[in-house]
């Protein structure tokens, strides 16, 4: 479908644009001066993340991804917790990279690689195998090349050889791989004895992709004289119409984050948590048949993403100096000026992370939080986590 720019409703959305724009300035200008700038990111990205999947239908603690990305769950990961992790993972990395990364060729086939498959940058899955033959690496086992077969006596040598050579063809592998994605350009398409297709159950067939992709980015080309603020709604509009990636319409919302801080909007590594002011929007508002609503729906939900985000920091702010208060007259070999730096650095903390980042043994880490006063958040009576009240 054509996403046509000619008739935008720029009359009605100039009041929302300059609104949203003046927020969303103030609270990056707030973010970058102040001592709780760090773990208020922090937080914003995994608290983006779970909101990214409420917008979707999906319903994600916060406290399981935490706990997840840490390497710590209590129970199997879902799927859908598995998805706020490749937002949450997704996030750090645009933030990561320079401004104009995201939305550039490379980094847009680098992002849709990494949600397509774990090895989706490896290419051809026989490259790794041509590699290892041309490498020189045989298959162990049975008859060597000359014929000559493996005694009794030669049993430990023998293993020793398969190890090796395992080695040598998993490094043959790896540099196959590296050598592979370094390549400019798409991935080569699948020879016929090994191809990698989607499963129709799963996928359409008839989604194609990159089509849709040029579509999308030939809006931007003609968005790019509006301001930052307009653009970034314009894309996300044109993005949920256009509906670009199959199975990670999450990622046109990182994307419109991506344009603000590209825009000069927000600076540094600060990426709008745009999913968690689209929360407070009513659905029918953002989904509604007429494009002058939708737009003006994601209008409000940045301004409303500022003020969550200025609530929030304040709030963090609070907590830090109430904490603070009560280091007064602590030894200097107190554990819990390293805790207050902890608790502000993660939206939450369990016994086993307090007891790794400030080498305690856990009953240690369960007292000094007890000390601090922070608040138990999961409600559980094991594998408890503890967050700033």
């Amino acid at each position: 479908m054509s996403y046509d720019l000619a008739k935008l409703p720029i009359h009605t959305l100039l009041k929302p644009v300059a609104d949203a724009s003046s927020a969303l300035t103030r609270l990056d200008e707030r973010i970058a001066r102040s001592a709780v700038g760090a773990g208020w990111l922090e937080r914003q990205n995994f608290t983006d993340a779970c909101a990214s999947l409420w917008i979707d239908g999906e319903l994600v603690h916060l406290e399981d991804l935490v706990l997840h990305d840490s390497l710590r769950d209590i129970r199997t990961p879902t799927h859908e917790l598995t998805i706020a992790r490749d937002v949450l993972r997704t996030r750090r990395r645009i933030a990561s990279q320079p401004a104009a990364w995201a939305l550039s060729e490379e980094g847009l086939r680098s992002l849709r690689q990494a949600r397509a498959w774990p090895g989706a940058s490896l290419g051809d899955p026989g490259a790794g195998v041509a590699s290892e033959t041309a490498a020189g690496v045989t298959v162990v086992g049975g008859e060597g090349p000359e014929g000559s077969g493996v005694d009794g006596g030669d049993e430990q040598e023998s293993a020793l050889d398969a190890e090796l050579a395992a080695i040598d063809a998993l490094l043959a592998r790896s540099e196959a791989a590296i050598e592979q994605a370094r390549k400019p350009g798409r991935a080569p398409a699948p020879t016929a004895g090994a191809v990698r297709e989607r499963d129709p159950l799963v996928y359409d067939v008839d989604w194609d992709e990159d089509e849709r992709l040029e579509e999308w980015r030939a809006v931007l080309r003609q968005a790019s004289d509006l301001p930052a603020v307009l653009q970034a709604i314009v894309a996300l509009d044109a993005w949920n119409e256009i509906a670009v990636l199959q199975h990670a319409g999450w990622m046109g919302r990182l994307l419109a984050a991506s344009i603000l801080r590209q825009g000069g909007i927000t600076t540094g590594a600060h990426l709008a948590a745009i999913n968690l002011g689209l929360k407070t929007i009513p659905v029918d508002r953002r989904r509604h048949r007429n494009r002058e609503t939708r737009l003006l729906a994601i209008a409000h939900g940045l301004i409303a993403t500022a003020e969550i985000g200025l609530k929030e920091h304040d709030r963090l702010a609070l907590a830090r100096k109430m904490m603070e208060r009560k280091l007064a007259g602590r030894r200097a070999s107190s554990k819990l000026p390293e805790l207050v730096e902890l608790v502000m650095a993660k939206p939450l903390v369990s016994a086993g992370m307090v007891a790794k980042t400030l080498e305690v043994t856990p009953q240690g880490a369960r007292r000094i939080v007890l000390e601090l006063g922070l608040r138990e958040m999961t409600g559980r009576g094991r594998f408890r986590a503890w967050g700033i009240i």
